[in-house]
């Protein structure tokens, strides 16, 4: 089994959460392994480590787990993207929506600065909605530099398309 069979093997899939018709993808299969946490670790960590990161901005909640780690890896400094009302100090703020229902982000203003490199980390690519929710609060941010990377992504649900080609995209697990 190669590395990547060996990663896809690790998730669970649980069909009708939260709602009916959803396939969640249940990474905490895979976190609990210590060789998988840290066969992603390292990879993501190969992929990044000579593009000058200096934030790692990791959406709410799943994308801290390894955003944490890739961050320590890579010497940069990491920084949250929470659901509204989660953050103390002033924001900025977006709306946008999921494959089932909608939902608000928040970034801290102040959090980063033009000149920062941003690696924007999630788990999971699926519809790419969190994502330009996230590129847009970047944005709202001053930062123009912005690599995104997933642990997984849902090709079938073609989030990709709508993320904007100026931006680099890496999933580890399809």
């Amino acid at each position: 089994m190669n590395t990547l069979q060996f990663l896809k093997s690790k998730i669970r899939v649980i069909p009708d959460f939260p709602k009916e018709g959803i396939l969640f993808q249940d990474i905490t299969t895979l976190l609990k392994d210590s060789e998988a946490l840290n066969k992603v670790a390292d990879a993501l960590y190969e992929k990044y480590k000579d593009k000058n990161i200096t934030q790692v901005v990791c959406i709410e909640s799943r994308g801290f787990i390894l955003g944490g780690i890739l961050a320590y890896k890579l010497g940069a400094g990491f920084v949250p993207i929470r659901k509204k009302g989660k953050l103390p100090a002033d924001t900025y703020i977006t709306t946008y929506q999921l494959e089932y229902g909608e939902d608000s982000i928040e970034l801290h203003e102040g959090a980063l600065s033009e000149e920062d490199k941003v690696l924007l980390h999630d788990d999971l690519l699926a519809t790419g909605g969190t994502t330009l929710a996230a590129i847009d609060l970047l944005k709202q941010s001053g930062v123009s530099n912005i690599e995104i990377c997933f642990l997984m992504e849902i090709s079938e649900l073609e989030g990709r398309k709508n993320i904007p080609s100026e931006y680099e995209v890496f999933t580890l697990i399809k």
